[in-house]
């Protein structure tokens, strides 16, 4: 049965992996406050994309679920994904547990940018900045 966005499950089950989307990685939040966040991930085998290695599409996704959360968190208004560049350090292996953290770097206007992380102990995996742009009224 379809129902409107704001009533359907997908994305709103807190209390599931991902929020109940099934592409969405899992993110163990273990810190954080208004203006960071950090966590743990394992990539499992779904997210394989060959040689023991996470598929590239995955990381990026990851990194728009950490960032997009904190831009939102802490009472502010919603914001929506404007850009989103990944920078891909090292192999990020598939089933092992990875550190993960976000952090804002500036708020202009309706514009925010913040960085994140994945490391696998002192490797840096992949880092990302995004730009996230607070919706008008008028936007869903």
């Amino acid at each position: 049965m379809a129902v409107g966005e704001r009533k359907q499950i997908f994305a709103r089950r807190l209390d599931l992996p991902g929020r109940g989307q099934t592409m969405a990685p899992n993110l163990i939040v273990t810190g954080g406050d208004r203006d960071s966040v950090c966590g743990t991930v394992v990539f499992g085998r779904y997210y394989l994309g060959g040689g023991g290695a996470v598929h590239g599409g995955a990381i990026p996704l990851l990194f728009d679920e950490v960032l997009g959360r904190l831009s939102n968190s802490g009472g502010r208004p919603p914001s929506r994904t404007a850009y989103l560049n990944t920078d891909f350090r090292s192999i990020t292996p598939v089933g092992v547990e990875l550190d993960v953290r976000g952090w804002f770097v500036s708020e202009h206007g309706r514009k925010r940018v913040l960085r994140a992380e994945i490391r696998h102990g002192d490797t840096l995996c992949a880092e990302a900045e995004g730009l996230f742009v607070i919706l008008r009224p008028d936007q869903p």
